[in-house]
């Protein structure tokens, strides 16, 4: 009977302690999205001055400037990492447009205003793809550990699922042309 409770006791703890590790993995990704979610909330908010810098310079480009308020309206109202991955996919697009500008307008080459906001999105850039990264890792432990048996036991049984991880559309592992 002693040995009994004795692996009784065992199986409860081994419960508490592997759901207690799911709990904390669970936690670490909304921790990790919360933080790109801020990255973004970053650069959401850089792109209005950065399309009124352009706006100065640029007076005819009006379907670019409209295509990049567009898509940051959509990645700001889109959520989950799939949703979330293809309209920043979009607005990084829409965004490389309105740099390319820069190339055709001298004197919006030589705006201090733009220079400091592209130099600003450019250091978001790298911190949303820091993000992403660490994102993704946890994402990555959280969902091994749901997929393991026998932890797969326990997530099931208190309803712990694997999340998605947060990808890049097909569009930007094409590599870019560059053309002399």
């Amino acid at each position: 009977m002693t040995t009994l409770w004795v692996i009784l006791g065992i199986l409860v703890l081994y419960i508490i302690f592997t759901y207690n590790g799911l709990v904390a993995r669970r936690n670490q990704v909304r921790e990790a999205w919360a933080t790109i979610d801020t990255q973004l909330k970053r650069r959401y908010d850089l792109i209005p001055n950065l399309i009124e810098s352009v706006k100065g310079a640029a007076k005819h480009e009006k379907d670019t400037l409209d295509a990049v308020v567009n898509a940051r309206k959509v990645a700001m109202a889109a959520s989950g990492a799939t949703a979330k991955g293809a309209a920043e996919t979009a607005l990084t697009g829409a965004l490389k447009n309105i740099f390319a500008l820069a190339e055709s307008y001298p004197n919006l080459k030589a705006n201090e205003n733009f220079l400091e906001l592209q130099r600003e999105l450019a250091d978001t850039e790298t911190k949303i793809q820091a993000t992403r990264q660490f994102y993704n890792t946890v994402v990555m432990g959280l969902n091994t550990a749901v997929e393991q048996f026998p932890t797969n036991l326990i997530a099931n049984m208190f309803g712990i699922g694997k999340e998605k991880l947060f990808e890049i559309d097909d569009t930007e592992r094409v590599a870019p042309k560059v053309k002399f």
